[in-house]
């Protein structure tokens, strides 16, 4: 099964596969096993899935609430900016997980700040990249993240399997994301994670809808925990979703965007 990757994805996926031939030229794949094995022993992984389960058994919403700079699309988000205040701020105000964007060419992101992030706070973080080769996986946990994001529109099904598989033996929990039915068939066809996220916005057209996620959940097995992921930008969105039994929340640029993004976390999921 073969899933047709947008243009952009194509665009930042090819780049992507540089920068790994860069990196491995730069730190060879040994030390990175070694650094993986270090962060096992003092940075062990958090329990990502678990705690979005805790906070949603509470009857709260389990928040993954995302620090990036930048997108491809809106620019700069934040300036000056500080990731480990930001991390901070999220956990005062109630978020289950931290998502940080690793990404630099497209997001202006980088690894340390994951690492700060992770730093200032006791949440677990799920490294948002576009991995789409052993290396990264192993980089991640190396830098101490505690889950990785898998994208079904760039990753074959065989692919998608190993990198699963892989994170899952390392400790990291795996949030792996689709956006129509022919991804959501190739992620639950090849993948064991139980984390399932579904992104509102179509990466062909840029037009952004609740009601993917609303159609694609009628297709996801109940073992399946499905995260909402864009378009969550006020209160009502968010009712909506606990509405049709959606619990689990990805949300950034609305958080980027405030003066204080804890709070505006608190106001949105009040």
């Amino acid at each position: 099964m073969q899933v047709e990757t947008p243009t952009i994805l194509k665009k930042i996926v090819a780049r992507k596969f540089e920068e790994i031939a860069e990196r491995k030229a730069h730190t060879p794949y040994r030390n990175l096993e070694v650094a993986a094995s270090v962060a096992n022993v003092h940075n062990a992984p958090r329990g990502f899935a678990q705690s979005l389960k805790h906070q949603i058994a509470l009857g709260k919403a389990g928040v993954i609430a995302e620090i990036k700079q930048a997108s491809p699309s809106k620019g700069i988000l934040r300036e000056p900016f500080y990731p480990g205040e930001i991390a901070k701020s999220y956990e005062s105000a109630g978020a289950a997980c931290l998502s940080v964007l690793t990404d630099k060419d497209f997001f202006q992101g980088h690894e340390d700040y994951l690492v700060e992030a992770r730093s200032a706070c006791q949440l677990p973080v799920i490294r948002k990249d576009f991995i789409v080769d052993e290396y990264q996986v192993i980089e991640a946990r190396s830098i101490g993240a505690d889950c990785i994001l898998l994208i079904a529109a760039c990753l074959s099904g065989e692919k998608l399997r190993a990198l699963d598989i892989m994170a899952r033996d390392l400790g990291m929990d795996v949030l792996v994301e689709v956006h129509n039915r022919a991804e959501l068939d190739l992620a639950l066809e090849f993948t064991e994670t139980e984390l399932l996220g579904i992104n509102n916005r179509d990466l062909h057209t840029f037009e952004l809808s609740l009601d993917h996620t609303f159609e694609l959940m009628k297709s996801v097995p109940k073992e399946r925990l499905i995260v909402t992921e864009s378009g969550i930008h006020t209160q009502e969105d968010v009712a909506l979703m606990r509405n049709h039994e959606i619990y689990a929340f990805l949300v950034g640029e609305a958080f980027m965007r405030a003066p204080d993004p804890g709070e505006k976390l608190a106001e949105l999921f009040q």
